[in-house]
C-alpha cells in the first residue's frame, strides 16, 4: 500500500513536472508580441538602464529575455495638456532615447520597421523594437511630422490620449456628453487617417471616444488596431470597447490588445485600493489622489491584495474571442504605464504565466500563438500592403 502511494505521489510529481516543461516549451516555440509598453516615458528618460536587470518598474531586458517576448511594442508618449507645444521634439527625443538603449545592447534588441525586419531580428534571437505613438497631440496637426515619425519607425499612431485635440477627440471626455454632441473625427482627422493607410501605418483606436471608432472604421481601407483594450460588458470604462463596436473592429477585421491594468479588468479595484489604502494610513485618500499614488503608498503585501486576479483578465480574453474571434485578439499589456498588473503577471518576465493559463482554459496551441503574437503581425503586415 505504501508503495502503491508512494508512486501515486511520484506519478504525480513527474507530470507536473512534465506539465510546467510542456507551457515553457510551448511558450518558447511562440512568437510572442506585446503591443503596448510604457518604459521610455516611465523608466528610460529618468536614467535607468533597462540594459541591466532593475529592481524596479515592470520593464528590463533581462526581464524581456526571460519572460519570452519576441516583439516589444515601445511605445512614446507625453501628456496632450503638457505638450500642447514642442511634443513632436519630444517624441522624437523618447525616439532617441529608445535607439541609444538598442545601441548599447545591439546583441539583445533591434529596431524594426517591417514584418520582414521582425522575422530577420527573430531569426538572429534577438527582441525586435518596434514603436508606437501613443497621442496625436505629437504630430501637431502636420502630416509632415507624421510621416518623418513613420520612417523612424513608428508602425503605429494611437490617435489621442484623454483629451481632445482639435482634429479627434478622446473617450474620456466625449463619451460622457449627450450624443448630439459628441465629435470625433475632423476633416483634417480623416486625411490624417488616409495618409496613414497610404504609409502603412497602423491607427490605434485605445482611448479614442465611441465617436471617432466610428469615423475611423468608414474612412480607413485598413485594418485598424486597438492596442490595449478590453470588454465594456465585464468592466464598464470608457477605455473599453462595447459590444457594438467590437461588432464593427470584428467586420474591419482589426484586432485588439489586452490591457493588463486592474482597473479595465476588474470593476471593484479602486474600492479594493481605497479600502486597503485606508486601513494601512488610517485616513482617506484626498480627493486628488490618484490611484497610482494611492498603490504607491501601499505595502508589498497590500499592493499584492489590491492587484487583480488573474482571472479577470482571462474572462476579458474568452469574452473578447467569443465575440471578436480567436482572429482578432492580442495583447497589449500597457505595463509601466499602469501601477497594477494581474496576480502571477507582474512584469514582463510572466508573458510565460499567460500562456499556461490559456492552454489549462482549453485553448490549443494555435489559438494561443494567435493571441501571443501572431494576431497583432497580421495586422503589421496587412497594414503595409
Amino acid at each position: 500500500m505504501i508503495k502503491y502511494i508512494l508512486g501515486f505521489i511520484l506519478t504525480a510529481s513527474l507530470s507536473t513536472t512534465l506539465c510546467a516543461q510542456d507551457y515553457r516549451q510551448i511558450h518558447k516555440d511562440l512568437i510572442i508580441v506585446d503591443g503596448h509598453n510604457d518604459v521610455i516615458i516611465s523608466s528610460i528618460l529618468d536614467g535607468h538602464d533597462i540594459g541591466k536587470r532593475l529592481t524596479t518598474g515592470h520593464t528590463d531586458i533581462p526581464r524581456l529575455i526571460d519572460g519570452g517576448v519576441d516583439v516589444q511594442v515601445f511605445a512614446v508618449w507625453s501628456d496632450d495638456k503638457k505638450w500642447t507645444e514642442n511634443a513632436f521634439r519630444h517624441a522624437n527625443e523618447q525616439i532617441d532615447s529608445l535607439e541609444a538603449v538598442v545601441n548599447r545592447n545591439a546583441d539583445y534588441i533591434e529596431i524594426a520597421k517591417s514584418y520582414a525586419d521582425i522575422q530577420r531580428i527573430q531569426s538572429l534571437g534577438k527582441i525586435a523594437a518596434v514603436i508606437g505613438i501613443e497621442g496625436g497631440n505629437m504630430i501637431e496637426q502636420s502630416t509632415a511630422n507624421l510621416e518623418e515619425l513613420y520612417a523612424r519607425g513608428a508602425r503605429y499612431l494611437t490617435l489621442t490620449w484623454n483629451y481632445n485635440l482639435p482634429w479627434v477627440t478622446a473617450a474620456a471626455v466625449e463619451d460622457s456628453k449627450p450624443a448630439k454632441e459628441q465629435r470625433g473625427l475632423s476633416k483634417e482627422g480623416k486625411s490624417i487617417i488616409r495618409r496613414m493607410n497610404e504609409l502603412g501605418m497602423m491607427v490605434d483606436l485605445s482611448h479614442s471616444s465611441k465617436k471617432t471608432f466610428y469615423d475611423v472604421m468608414k474612412v480607413s481601407k485598413k485594418p485598424v488596431l486597438v492596442s490595449h483594450s478590453n470588454a465594456a460588458a465585464l468592466t464598464p470604462h470608457s477605455r473599453n470597447l462595447d459590444d457594438k463596436q467590437l461588432k464593427a473592429l470584428k467586420k474591419n477585421k482589426g484586432v485588439i490588445g489586452v490591457n493588463y491594468y486592474s482597473g479595465f479588468i476588474d470593476s471593484t479595484y479602486d474600492n479594493r485600493l481605497r479600502t486597503l489604502y485606508i486601513e494601512q494610513e488610517g485616513n482617506e485618500p484626498t480627493p486628488k489622489m490618484s490611484t497610482w499614488a494611492q498603490y504607491t503608498k501601499l505595502t508589498p503585501e497590500n499592493r499584492l491584495r489590491a492587484d487583480a486576479p488573474m482571472e479577470c483578465l482571462l474572462e476579458h480574453i474568452d469574452y473578447l474571442v467569443s465575440k471578436v474571434g480567436i482572429n482578432h485578439v492580442a495583447i497589449g499589456s500597457d505595463f509601466d504605464g499602469i501601477e497594477s498588473a494581474p496576480i502571477g503577471l507582474g512584469d514582463v518576465s510572466t508573458f510565460p504565466n499567460l500562456t499556461k493559463a490559456l492552454l489549462e482554459r482549453g485553448y490549443t496551441k494555435e489559438d494561443v500563438a494567435k493571441i501571443m503574437g501572431l494576431n497583432f503581425l497580421r495586422i503589421l503586415k496587412e497594414n503595409e500592403g
